[in-house]
């Protein structure tokens, strides 16, 4: 007996039906998980005076302030529980990572499996509860001097604080559930929300500037082409690939069968270190900017704060001594970022133990120095890319006076996140297709038996 045919695609296949409906509720479960995040993020915490609020961040613009705004979606701009956002449970990640480098027993939790990585998890997320609640105290009291607050001491410390806290969890919380019942990487997510909830305003702004004369419509569309041209650069070479060949030794006679050596190849992306190194940098060296003004700006300032002040001038976005010192640390970043998610060492080890070699290459100790020089002159070549994507905007804005309203470290995590998340459509399409294909394979055994 033969089973009709049914096409992968065709409606009349409940399988294909079913793979479908999975992938819409993902997404609808990760639509829905981001709305949450755009009403949290206008709910303000209690006792913050609005006025004075729009006061501070008119006077600190393109300081650290407009950076953690632009990652909290406009929630530390409207002082919201989610103020935050999710820097604390990114910097967590961070220390955590840095810290299994150095540390033999979270080295070997590394080594444990599922097991192993619930741990890490657990520890990165007490983690996140302490630089939280650190910020929360900061940031309070921090508002309090800049006399933003109704009231102070614990009539304010106390709402604030637990507001604070418990919005930087519940976003922790919520990049997780995205991550498992979602689309795509949950705390990327969260941040590409964040910076494409300012862009409707920034295209408003760019418009009235035409109206106003402020800028002319053919910069405008210099300006949209070349945006154009920067997105296909960044898919261009976060696609790009090193694949190194690999082949396998001949396995010995198994049975009546003899398996010959087989072939493959070890793909090495040009920027393995992603958006991080952007996102250190800029928090790096618009934090002495930021302490330059908060401390310079008084009326009659003295020798200590007027070297803020000038501090502050110099390393202001867009002069020269900025754009240097942004550069050196992208590149800095870039390698050091490297070596944390990738050990030539580790990764030559296991290609030994499976049997596996680069031809002409030596296993063992010659296959790890080639794979470190192969990784340095890719990282070498992916941090030009960073910082020139990076720079290229305030270069622009410095020299043409451009109105460049989307940053290049914002534009990068906006294209990175797009990819990621249409890459995780496709690989869930297509393993729902595999499935389909082998449950079908067995029905069809099983009526023909």
């Amino acid at each position: 007996m033969a089973l009709p045919s049914l096409g992968r695609h065709s409606p009349a296949n409940p399988l294909a039906r079913e793979g479908y409906r999975e992938l819409v509720q993902r997404l609808l479960f990760l639509f829905g998980a981001l709305i949450v995040f755009r009403l949290g993020a206008h709910i303000p915490v209690p006792g913050i005076n609005p006025d004075q609020l729009a006061n501070l961040f008119e006077k600190n613009k393109n300081t650290i302030l407009s950076l953690f705004n632009m990652f909290s979606g406009g929630a530390l701009e409207r002082m919201s529980i989610l103020a935050l956002g999710i820097m604390p449970y990114i910097s967590a990640s961070i220390i955590v990572q840095l810290m299994s480098t150095v540390v033999p027993s979270l080295e070997a939790l590394k080594k444990e499996g599922e097991t192993g990585r619930r741990k890490i998890n657990q520890l990165t997320r007490q983690g996140t509860l302490l630089l939280g609640l650190v910020q929360a105290v900061g940031m309070s009291a921090g508002l309090i001097s800049q006399h933003i607050t109704l009231s102070t001491g614990l009539a304010f410390y106390v709402p604030a604080v637990t507001s604070l806290v418990a919005g930087t969890m519940f976003l922790m919380w919520l990049g997780e559930q995205i991550t498992e019942r979602g689309v795509g990487n949950g705390i990327s997510m969260l941040i590409f929300a964040g910076i494409v909830a300012t862009m409707p305003s920034q295209v408003i702004q760019a418009f009235d500037q035409v109206k106003n004369g402020t800028t002319s419509l053919v910069m405008l569309l210099i300006m949209a082409v070349l945006g154009l041209l920067v997105v296909a650069a960044v898919v261009f070479m976060e696609r790009a690939q090193r694949r190194v060949p690999l082949h396998y030794a001949q396995k010995q006679q198994q049975g009546r069968k003899l398996f010959a050596a087989q072939s493959s190849h070890l793909p090495l992306k040009i920027n393995m270190a992603g958006v991080i190194p952007a996102i250190f940098a800029s928090s790096l060296l618009l934090f002495p900017a930021t302490l330059g003004q908060w401390i310079g700006n008084v009326p009659n300032p003295n020798v200590l704060q007027r070297f803020f002040q000038d501090m502050a001038l110099v390393l202001a976005p867009g002069q020269p001594l900025y754009l240097v010192l942004f550069a050196v640390l992208i590149i800095f970043f870039c390698y050091f970022y490297t070596a944390l998610v990738f050990s030539p060492k580790e990764v030559a080890e296991n290609l030994k133990r499976s049997g596996a070699y680069v031809p002409g290459i030596r296993p063992g100790e010659q296959t790890s120095r080639y794979l470190d020089l192969v990784l340095n002159r890719l990282t070498f070549i992916g941090a030009i890319y960073i910082t020139i994507i990076c720079l290229l905007p305030m270069i622009l804005q410095a020299a043409f006076n451009v109105p460049f309203h989307v940053g290049g470290t914002s534009l990068l995590i906006v294209v990175v996140v797009v990819m990621d998340f249409m890459t995780q459509v496709q690989a869930q399409l297509t393993s729902q297709q595999y499935h389909n294909q082998s449950l079908l394979k067995k029905t069809t055994t099983r009526i023909n038996e």
